[in-house]
This record gives structure tokens, C-alpha cells and sequence, in this order.
């Protein structure tokens, strides 16, 4: 293992992933991820030889947790930031997995050109879940991006996410409940079918505040939901669905 300090910068600390003896880099000042991007990782499918993209990647979270989760070994990863896809890169150097993963700096809105037509299995994304100005507006750019349609809008993810996957590839996405309606109507406008939903609620009886979604690419009209997921048995202690999806 590399020393850490060739690595990882000051302001920056290394997270342990539980998976592998993963770790990842992260900037406290900037954007961490949660754990809607971890839910995301158990929630999809990659099978050996499937190629994998991850739309908007941030720190490279979703592909090196899928490394460790599934079969496939050919992932990339888009990220318009700068500095997040520099610490993405440097965390796949630092887990050994300059062979599997590639970091693009690139914007979502591109990403049909930059990769070129059908030529994923897999995409995955989360992608910023606030419409313009909805919500707190975030001070810091890095977050207010990665939180806010800034640089891309849901339906800039769907529309290149159409154009990049194979027929019958495969779409992952968590977003929020709130915007259900429009997911469903931007994935049916775009042909990729939604196959499969969960809904995750934080405690059994609250309302749910994230969604996991499967589409296809050119699928046949037919949706499973699944049994929802719930976060917390008790304040601070998680369900053992989630304990076994972060693989403590």
C-alpha cells in the first residue's frame, strides 16, 4: 500500500469502506458522500464482462464499492469537477484499482459524446436531487453542484443515459420520492423502462425520503416493488439490512 501522505492532501481524510480494505479520500470542505450513494452500490447489478458508468461520480464512491460488490471489472466513472475527479482518481490509486476503474472529467450533458453511443451495460447515478433554487441554496459551489441541477438536470442524465446504454442495458438511480412523478415520466419519455423501486424510509413510521430505481433500456412495461427499506430500528442503531449493505 502506498504511504497515504503521497496521496491524500492536506484537508482530506481516508474513509474505510468495509469492503476489501477499501478506502476513499474525502474533503470535509467540500462534498462526502452519504448514504444514498452506498444504498445505490447494494441496490444494483453488474454481472462479469458488463461494462459500468457511473454518471456523476463525485469522489469514485459507486464504482469502487461496485468493484467490491459484483462481478464486473470495467467501470468508468464521469465527474465535472475538477478537484472531486482528482480525489477519485487518487482514491482508485491508493485501492489498487487503476485497471478496473477510469476517472473521466467530463459533464453529464457530453457524456453520449464523450464515450460514444451504446457502449455501456450499466449506468449508475446520483445525481443532484434539488430543481434550481428548491431547498437551501448551499454557499459552497462544490456541494451546491453535487446537491443542486447546476451543471445537469434529471432529464440531461436521462436523455444521455438512453444514448449511452446497449438495448436492454440497465439504469440505477437513487433520487427523492418528491419527484417520483417526473422520474417516471423523463425514463418513459427516454425508453428506459423503470423495472424495479424501493423505497427507503428512514424509521418504519416515517415517510420515505429516498428511492432506489431500475430501468431498461427498451423494456417491456412491467414494475416490481420491492419491500421497502427501513434505515434506523432505534435512533443511532441501523436495521441489519442496512448493516449488511455497508458490509459491517
Amino acid at each position: 500500500m502506498m504511504k497515504e501522505n503521497n496521496l491524500v492532501h492536506e484537508h482530506e481524510r481516508l474513509d474505510e469502506l468495509h469492503r476489501n480494505g477499501y478506502y476513499i479520500i474525502q474533503d470535509p470542505k467540500r462534498f462526502c458522500f452519504g448514504m444514498d450513494a452506498v444504498l445505490l452500490s447494494g441496490f444494483a447489478k453488474a454481472k462479469a464482462g458488463e461494462r459500468v458508468l457511473d454518471l456523476g461520480t463525485g469522489t469514485g464512491i459507486i464504482p469502487i464499492l461496485m468493484e467490491a460488490k459484483t462481478e464486473s471489472e470495467d467501470f468508468s466513472a464521469l465527474e465535472i469537477q475538477p478537484e472531486s475527479a482528482d480525489m477519485a482518481r487518487r482514491s482508485v490509486r491508493y485501492n489498487h484499482l487503476e485497471d478496473k476503474i477510469k476517472i473521466v472529467t467530463g459533464d453529464i450533458k457530453d457524456a453520449s459524446s464523450l464515450f460514444g453511443a451504446s457502449s455501456f451495460d450499466i449506468i449508475t447515478t446520483n445525481p443532484p436531487y434539488m430543481i434550481g433554487n428548491h431547498g437551501h441554496s448551499s454557499a459552497n459551489e462544490a456541494k451546491a453542484i453535487a446537491r443542486h441541477e447546476v451543471c445537469c438536470t434529471l432529464d440531461d442524465v436521462l436523455r444521455e443515459s438512453a444514448r449511452l446504454l446497449t438495448p436492454g442495458g440497465r439504469f440505477y438511480m437513487v433520487h427523492r420520492p418528491f419527484r417520483l412523478a417526473e422520474i417516471f415520466s423523463l425514463m418513459v419519455k427516454y425508453r428506459i423502462e423503470p423495472k424495479r423501486m424501493q423505497l427507503v424510509y428512514p424509521y418504519v413510521d416515517k415517510e420515505p425520503n429516498m428511492v432506489l430505481i431500475e430501468g431498461m433500456r427498451g423494456g417491456k412495461s412491467r414494475l416490481t416493488v420491492e419491500k421497502p427499506l427501513i434505515v434506523y430500528k432505534e435512533p443511532g442503531v441501523y436495521t441489519d439490512e442496512i448493516y449488511e449493505i455497508y458490509g459491517y
